[in-house]
C-alpha cells in the first residue's frame, strides 16, 4: 500500500512535468511554422494542460479500468471549476469582469462549455450505457466547437510569451509525450491498487484524488495569472481544459471502450456546477468572492458526499 502510493504521487509528478514540457515544445514548435499565437494558445496550450487527463483516462480504458476513466473526467471538469476557478475569483474577484477585449471571448468560451456539459448531460440520461456512438457525437461536437472558436480569436492577442527554441522543440514535445504516458500508467496502476486496498470504488478514485492530481496543471497555470491579475488567462485556460475534457478525452476513452453510468448523480453534479460559475461574471467583487467560497464549500460537500455515499467494500 505504501509503495503504491508513493508511486501514485511520482506519477502525478511525471504528468504535471511532461505537460509542461509538452505545451513549451508544442507551442514553440507552432510559432515557428507560423501558426497563429491565439490558435496555438487555444488548442496547444489548452490540450497540453488537458493531456494528464486525456492519457490518464485512455490508459484506463485500455486496461478495463473505465470507471476510473469517467471518474477522472467528470472529477477534473468538476475540480477545475468549483475548486480551481472559485479558489481563483477568491483570490482576485475583479478578473473576469476587468478582462477587457477577451471578456467577450470569455462569455463564449463559457457558453461553448455550458452547450458541451448539456450534451453529455443529455446523452448520460438517455443512454445509460456511453459507447463509441456517444464518443463520435462528443467528437462531432468537440470538432464544431474548435472550428467556431478558431474563427472567433483569430485577432486575439496571444495569451502568454512563446519562444522558440528552434528543433529543441522537437525534442520538448518527444519528452513530454513518454513523460505523461508514463506518469499515467504509474497513476493509474496505483490508484487500482489504492482503491482495492482500502475498499473504495475505483469511480471515487477517479473522481476525487485521481481527477485532482490531473488538473495540476490547470491548478498551476490558473492560480499563477490570477495573482499576475492576468484573468483572461486564467479563466480561459479553464474553460478551454473542460471542453477538452468532456468532448475530446472522454470521447476518445469510449471509442476505446464502453462506460456504463452507475449513477445520474454524478452527472447532475457536473451539470450544476457548470452553470453555478455564471454568478463569477458579476461585476461585484463582493458577490463573486462570496459564490467562491460557496463553490469552494460545494465542492468539498460534494468529495464528501461521494466518499460517503459509495459502497465500500
Amino acid at each position: 500500500m505504501i509503495l503504491s502510493i508513493i508511486l501514485f504521487i511520482i506519477g502525478i509528478m511525471l504528468l504535471v512535468k511532461g505537460a509542461d514540457l509538452f505545451v513549451g515544445g508544442g507551442s514553440g514548435f507552432a510559432l515557428r511554422h507560423s501558426i497563429s499565437p491565439a490558435l496555438i494558445g487555444f488548442t496547444i496550450i489548452a490540450f497540453g494542460t488537458s493531456l494528464p487527463e486525456l492519457v490518464v483516462s485512455t490508459n484506463a480504458a485500455a486496461t478495463g479500468n473505465t470507471d476510473i476513466a469517467l471518474g477522472n473526467v467528470l472529477g477534473s471538469n468538476i475540480a477545475n471549476l468549483a475548486l480551481i476557478l472559485a479558489l481563483c475569483t477568491f483570490v482576485r474577484p475583479d478578473m473576469i469582469v476587468n478582462s477587457g477585449t477577451s471578456r467577450p471571448m470569455l462569455i463564449q468560451h463559457t457558453r461553448m462549455m455550458l452547450v458541451a456539459t448539456a450534451a453529455f448531460t443529455l446523452l448520460a440520461a438517455t443512454l445509460g450505457t456511453l459507447g463509441a456512438f456517444a464518443g463520435a457525437v462528443l467528437l462531432a461536437l468537440f470538432a464544431a466547437i474548435l472550428a467556431i472558436l478558431w474563427r472567433d480569436c483569430r485577432e486575439e492577442r496571444a495569451a502568454t510569451p512563446i519562444k522558440s527554441r528552434g528543433w529543441a522543440d522537437a525534442l520538448y514535445i518527444g519528452l513530454g509525450l513518454v513523460t505523461v504516458i508514463i506518469g499515467a500508467h504509474l497513476v493509474v496502476e496505483s490508484a487500482v491498487a489504492i482503491a482495492e486496498g482500502f475498499g473504495i470504488p475505483a469511480f471515487v478514485i477517479g473522481l476525487s484524488v485521481v481527477a485532482v492530481g490531473t488538473s495540476l496543471p490547470e491548478l498551476a497555470t490558473s492560480f499563477v495569472a490570477a495573482v499576475r491579475n492576468e484573468g483572461a488567462i486564467s479563466v480561459g485556460n479553464i474553460l478551454g481544459s473542460n471542453i477538452f475534457n468532456l468532448l475530446l478525452v472522454l470521447g476518445v476513452s469510449l471509442l476505446i471502450a464502453p462506460v456504463t453510468i452507475g449513477s445520474l448523480a454524478d452527472i447532475i453534479a457536473v451539470f450544476l456546477f457548470t452553470v453555478a460559475i455564471l454568478p463569477l461574471f458579476s461585476a461585484h467583487p463582493s458577490v463573486v468572492r462570496g459564490w467562491s467560497v460557496l463553490m469552494l464549500v460545494g465542492y468539498a460537500a460534494y468529495i464528501a458526499w461521494s466518499f460517503g455515499a459509495a459502497p465500500f467494500g
